[in-house]
Formats: structure tokens, sequence, C-alpha cells
């Protein structure tokens, strides 16, 4: 099968993988369209690309700060799997994986301690600390943070990611340098939030200083990503999702 998947120099070395929608053929989550049949065997053959043999373990999202240190698989169906939205390991063999359509994909590694993770950061776990998280789980199986990479995968970019005062409003006082002025729409106020500015602050805050952007925007590549907001906007009954892998070699 094949896959359209992207990789950074960062995390060489380490068996990862950035998957788009290749032009919309492929749809990775659950929660998206399609039979779950089908998106199950899309995810294993995923899995399979990123390191052969090897088996998914992706949590069950919901936005939340939640991490799920992972020594054997889950079943990986629509219904059953954990909760949460970050996994890390220890265990070779092991596939992390997350999903996303505009949110930001973390993949995690520290090579020398043999421990990676992955993380998705939607603004809403990156205020909570789904960041901070993963780094403390990867921490407790023998991480370093000084030695962890991380790469942030395709995210919505600031010019695609028009917000409002309440939306603003969730955030504190030094966060204000990631919004800028966006036109005002019928007479109410709007700005452009630059989600992947604010993931890459938070790693940098958490310690680390082996980041990375691949710099790709969800919204605006129709026919490389799946992107909710666009989704949306269309009026769209579903939207499609991409997912983010990594491995132990």
């Amino acid at each position: 099968m094949d896959f359209a998947i992207e990789t950074h120099a960062l995390l060489e070395g380490v068996p990862h993988g950035f998957f788009g929608s290749a032009g919309g053929a492929h749809q990775f989550g659950f929660g998206g369209p399609g039979d779950p049949a089908d998106v199950r065997k899309l995810r294993a053959a995923a899995a399979n690309a990123i390191l052969p043999g090897g088996r998914l373990a992706a949590p069950h999202q919901v936005h939340s700060p939640d991490v799920v240190t992972v020594s054997q698989v889950w079943d990986d169906a629509a219904e059953g799997r954990p909760v949460a939205d970050a996994v890390v390991t220890a265990r070779p063999g092991i596939v992390l994986g997350i999903v996303t359509a505009d949110c930001g994909p973390v993949l995690f590694a520290d090579r020398e301690a043999g421990v990676v993770g992955a993380a998705h950061a939607g603004w809403r776990g990156a205020v909570e600390g789904v960041i901070e998280n993963t780094v403390a789980a990867m921490e407790a199986l023998g991480a370093r943070r000084e030695a962890i990479a991380a790469v942030l995968g395709p995210t919505i970019a600031q010019a695609s990611y028009e917000v409002d005062a309440p939306f603003r409003a969730r955030f504190a006082a030094e966060d204000e340098g990631f919004f800028a002025p966006a036109p005002e729409r019928e007479g109410v106020a709007r700005w452009h939030f630059d989600l992947p500015g604010y993931i890459l602050a938070r790693l940098a805050a958490a310690g680390l200083s082996k980041i990375a952007d691949l710099d790709r925007d969800t919204f605006s590549h129709l026919a490389r990503y799946h992107s909710h907001r666009r989704a949306t906007q269309a009026r769209a009954a579903d939207y499609g999702r991409q997912i983010s892998m990594i491995a132990l070699p």
C-alpha cells in the first residue's frame, strides 16, 4: 500500500512518520468517515510501514492532558481503547500512534534511553499540560529531558486559525504574543492564533532543546491533509484524520 509519509532528520534512526491523506484516499480515524474495519486495516498497514511486524497502540483521544504508558498493545478497535491523548513506551515492537485533523501531532524520542512518545496537542490539551505530562511519563521510563527530541507534525497554521475573544480569554496574559489581529467579522473582534508556535513554546518551557516543526498547514494543503476547520467551513457531514506514528528500532 502506498502511503504519503513525511519524516524529520531530528528523529533519524527512530522509526517514525507523519501520514497524510494521500489526496483524501486515506482516513485513519475511527471517528471519521468509512467502515471501521477498513480504518483498522489501514492503521495496521501504516504501523507495518513504520516498523515491519509492529503493532499499533493508539488511544481514544478526548482533548485531555492524560498519558498512557504502553507495556502491551490493545485491540485497535473503534471501542474499548484507553482514553488519553498521549502514549509513551520503552518496549520494542510497539508502534505508538495519534490521529489529528488540525491539532498538533508531536513525536518524541530519547534514542539513548530507548523511550518514545506521541502526543495529540490541540489548544486545550496543550494548555492543560499534555506536552509536559508526556515528557514526565518518558522520564519515568528512563528518558532524560535534555536528550529528548520532539518534532511537531502537520498542524493548522496561524494564518488559517481564526478565533474569537472567548477563545483568547482561555489563555494567560503571557500568551498574548501567540495572537495576531484578524479582520472583524459581523462587527466582532477576531484574532489568528499561532497553535504551532504555542506548542513549540510549551516544548521549550518543558526543558526540551531538540525541537523541530515540520511546518505543514493542514488547512491550506487540501490534497495532503484532512482538516476539521476546512470541513466545518464547507459544512461537510464529517471529516477525516491523519495519523502520526513512532516506534523503537
